[in-house]
């Protein structure tokens, strides 16, 4: 059973998500909260498979309580995807930067919102392609002009080669299954890299390893053809 935490100011948004949410026999709606500080103290008593966080959340804000969620390690397992009326690039970043494993405007279709809690609760990433393209571009602008950024910390150093390459394929929003046919490798071989790789840089989750692939500047416009 997924148990989800519905946070959000609006209690008509609320309602609508947790109708669409109980009515799947997989699903729980544990708790609801109105503001970010409530949410945190929730995700803390509950500990959740997936926190729905509004971006825009009175006493403290959703990135803010995203990235208190994420940095307490007893938290370890709950999954946040933010839920905003827009769909702006500083917000797709802040959110991942923030540590949310997934990014959805609130007009989604129903079925992409359980595609969405679904997905974030097995441990993937949920950021579509074409905002993918647009922080690609948007890091490629930043870079320097040797199209590589700084890793102070020397973590991509601990990488094989094989697992750059499936870093960046990563980062590029490939599923496990796509960077098997692309590297000619099993599933099961490519889902192995991936755990290798999150377990090798300390991060939690495939929307960490895109963060990291850009900031590095494994990811730059066009590279994969």
């Amino acid at each position: 059973m997924i148990r989800v935490v519905l946070a959000d100011d609006q209690t008509l948004v609320r309602a609508g998500f947790r109708s669409i949410l109980s009515d799947e026999e997989d699903i729980e709606v544990a708790g609801e909260a109105g503001d970010g500080a409530r949410a945190v103290a929730l995700a803390a008593e509950l500990h959740p498979d997936v926190v729905l966080m509004d971006i825009r959340m009175p006493v403290l804000d959703g990135l803010e309580a995203t990235r208190r969620i994420t940095a307490d390690p007893r938290l370890d397992g709950v999954k946040v995807v933010i839920l905003t009326t827009f769909d702006e690039d500083e917000h797709v970043y802040g959110a991942l930067r923030a540590g949310a494993s997934g990014f959805l405007v609130k007009d989604t279709e129903p079925m992409e919102l359980l595609h969405a809690v679904r997905v974030v609760a097995r441990g993937d990433a949920l950021i579509a392609p074409a905002v993918t393209r647009r922080l690609i571009a948007e890091f490629a602008g930043r870079a320097d002009p040797s199209g590589r950024r700084p890793d102070p910390a020397g973590r991509l150093d601990a990488l094989t080669d094989r697992e750059r390459e499936v870093l960046g394929l990563v980062g590029a929003g490939l599923s496990n299954d796509e960077i098997a046919g692309r590297l000619v490798l099993s599933p099961a071989t490519a889902k192995t890299h991936v755990s290798r790789i999150m377990t090798k840089l300390e991060v939690r989750d495939r929307a960490q390893l895109v963060v990291l692939a850009y900031e590095s500047g494994m990811i730059t416009p066009g590279w994969l053809a």
